[in-house]
C-alpha cells in the first residue's frame, strides 16, 4: 500500500501539513489515550498538580504552526548543521509559545525535540522510506551541533549527568530504538492479532516502560522509582499484555504504585507519541480498522 501522505494529486505543501497534523494528533492521541499508568488521561491528572487533559490538547494545538514550519524547513533540504541549527530556532521558538499557552507549564517540550526531528526526517525522507529509514535521517541530524543551543540545564540534561542516562537526547542519536525497535513492533503485531486498538497502544507504551530509563521518573523518584516502572511493566507484558485480566489487574496496580510515588512516566509517553506518529506515516495505516477501534468501547477502567 502507497503511504497516504505521497498520494497522486495531492501537493508538497498539503503534505507537510499533513505531517504536521498527523504529529499533532500522535500528541493529542497519546494524552487522551486511557487509562496509563501515572499519566495524565481521561480520567484525570495521574501524579501531576499542574497538568490535565485539555491543557495538554491546548498545547499540542498550539505546536502545529511549529510543525509544519519544522517540515517546510527541512523539505528539499540535506542534513547539515545549518539545518540542524534552524530546526534547533524553531524549536526553541515553538517551546516560548507553548509556555505562553501553558502559563509556563512543560506539556511537551521533550516531544518537541522527538517529534520535531521526526518531522524533520519524514520531510526529507523519499516516499517509499520506512519509519526506520525516516528514525535514521532524522538520528543524523540529531548528531549535529547547534551552536545556538545556550547551555541552560534543563531537568533531563541534569538527570542525564546525575545517572549516566541518555535522555531525550541520546534517544534521538541513537535512531530511536525505543520507537523503531520496541513501541511501533509491538503496536503493530498486536493488531495483527486482532487486539484492539486501544490496547495495543497501551501495551505499546507499557513495551517501551520495560527498558527505557525515563529520565521524568527519575527526576521524581531516582532508581527506585525507574526500577519499579520498569518491573511493573513487565509484569504487565508477562502476564498476557492488557487484553487479559491478569495483564490488566498488574496495569491497575502500576497505576496505583506511580500514583503512590508521585511519578509519572512521561519519557515513555513522549516516545508512544513518536510511535503513533511515525505509525501513521507508515504502510502500517493499512491495518488500522473502525472495528478494531470499536471494539475498544468493551473496555473500561474498573476501580
Amino acid at each position: 500500500m502507497k503511504n497516504p501522505l505521497y498520494s497522486e494529486g495531492i501537493s508538497v505543501t498539503a503534505r507537510l501539513a499533513n505531517l504536521a497534523a498527523l504529529a499533532t494528533k500522535a500528541l493529542i492521541d497519546e494524552a487522551e489515550l486511557t487509562p496509563k499508568p501515572g499519566l495524565v488521561d481521561r480520567r484525570g491528572p495521574g501524579a501531576h498538580t499542574d497538568l490535565d487533559l485539555g491543557l495538554l490538547r491546548r498545547s499540542a494545538l498550539a505546536l502545529q504552526p511549529t510543525f509544519e514550519e519544522l517540515a517546510r524547513t527541512a523539505y528539499g533540504q540535506r542534513s547539515s548543521r545549518k539545518l540542524r541549527e534552524r530546526l534547533g530556532e524553531i524549536g526553541r521558538d515553538g517551546e516560548n509559545k507553548m509556555m505562553a499557552i501553558t502559563n509556563g507549564v512543560n506539556t511537551h517540550r521533550g516531544a518537541i525535540w522527538i517529534l520535531g526531528l521526526l518531522i524533520a526526517g519524514a520531510a526529507l525522507s523519499a516516499a517509499s522510506a520506512s519509519a526506520l529509514e525516516v528514525a535514521q535521517v532524522a538520528s543524523t541530524i540529531a548528531e549535529l551541533e547547534d551552536r545556538h543551543a545556550g547551555s541552560r540545564e534543563s531537568h533531563g540534561s541534569r538527570v542525564c549527568r546525575l545517572y549516566g542516562v541518555h535522555g531525550a537526547k541520546g534517544e534521538a542519536r541513537r535512531g530511536f530504538v525505543h520507537v523503531v525497535h520496541v513501541g511501533l513492533p509491538v503496536l503493530q503485531a498486536s493488531r495483527l492479532k486482532g487486539v484492539p486498538e486501544r490496547l495495543a497502544r497501551l501495551d505499546a507504551m507499557m513495551a517501551i516502560m520495560t527498558t527505557l530509563d525515563d529520565t521524568c521518573v527519575l527526576y521524581r523518584g531516582g532508581v527506585p522509582a525507574l526500577h519499579a516502572v520498569q518491573a511493573g511493566a513487565r509484569r504487565v507484558l508477562h502476564s498476557g499484555g492488557v487484553t487479559t485480566s491478569k495483564g490488566w489487574r498488574a496495569l491497575h496496580e502500576l497505576d496505583q504504585l506511580l500514583r503512590a510515588l508521585w511519578v509519572s512516566p512521561g519519557g515513555s509517553a513522549d516516545l508512544l507519541a513518536a510511535t503513533l506518529f511515525l505509525d501513521s506515516c507508515s504502510y502500517s495505516i493499512a491495518f488500522h480498522n473502525h472495528a478494531s477501534m470499536e471494539r475498544d468501547k468493551e473496555f473500561v477502567w474498573n476501580d
